[in-house]
């Protein structure tokens, strides 16, 4: 696989510009030595993929667990700084809290050995929050990300606490908090239910039962 660079846009909100900042970076590398990916990005050889499918029964990062598995395989992972799109996230706080939430749950069962406790919840919202004011105040827009700055990355940590205590398999429940906005529901495996054709949804992630779900 190779994948390439994201950044956000004028909604994007400024802690996820500076996300994509850390993990997506102004150099390239051609053979990565770890499997961070982005499929959002990204191009796989048909071959490869014919042998080696995603695992669309993860709540997200099938794409780190697919690359983790290629690699583990004698697959390179490259990626290509100068291959650039625009990735935005206009999502609400319960959908910022829900994304990492499920990311967490996939991180767990791709890497077992992973662990996220309450010390790390405040370590990791402290210096984050404290990372960003320090960008902002650089950059010169501190005072209008005050507030957006510390909600985002409380629900971002908060979301990952919680996809940690996550014990047992993910319930049909959980898996429509996750996949379906409010306003959507699933009366049936692969029946979609649409309240309205006006209702615009972005999906960054693979719905439930392998269904394609695309902006009208």
């Amino acid at each position: 696989m190779v994948y390439g660079k994201q950044r956000g846009n004028e909604v994007t909100k400024y802690s996820e510009h500076r996300v994509f900042a850390k993990w997506f970076p102004d150099q390239s590398d051609p053979n990565q030595k770890h499997p961070f990916c982005n499929n959002a990005n990204a191009a796989i050889r048909r071959k490869v993929w014919e042998k080696l499918p995603f695992d669309e029964t993860l709540t997200g990062l099938e794409d780190i667990d697919w690359a983790n598995r290629a690699m583990q395989s004698g697959q390179k992972i490259a990626y290509a700084a100068d291959a650039v799109v625009a990735h935005v996230h206009n999502e609400t706080l319960t959908g910022i809290y829900n994304r990492y939430r499920r990311e967490a749950i996939a991180l767990k069962r791709i890497f077992p050995q992973e662990k996220f406790n309450l010390k790390d919840f405040v370590y990791f919202f402290i210096s984050n929050v404290l990372n960003d004011y320090f960008h902002a105040g650089h950059d010169g827009v501190l005072w209008n990300n005050l507030r957006s700055i510390a909600v985002f990355r409380l629900m971002q940590v908060w979301g990952t606490y919680r996809g940690f205590s996550q014990k047992g398999p993910v319930s049909s429940k959980l898996r429509q908090t996750f996949y379906y906005p409010n306003g959507w529901r699933l009366s049936s495996p692969g029946d979609l239910q649409e309240p309205s054709p006006t209702h615009r949804i972005d999906y960054n992630c693979q719905p439930m039962e392998g269904r394609v779900i695309e902006n009208p």
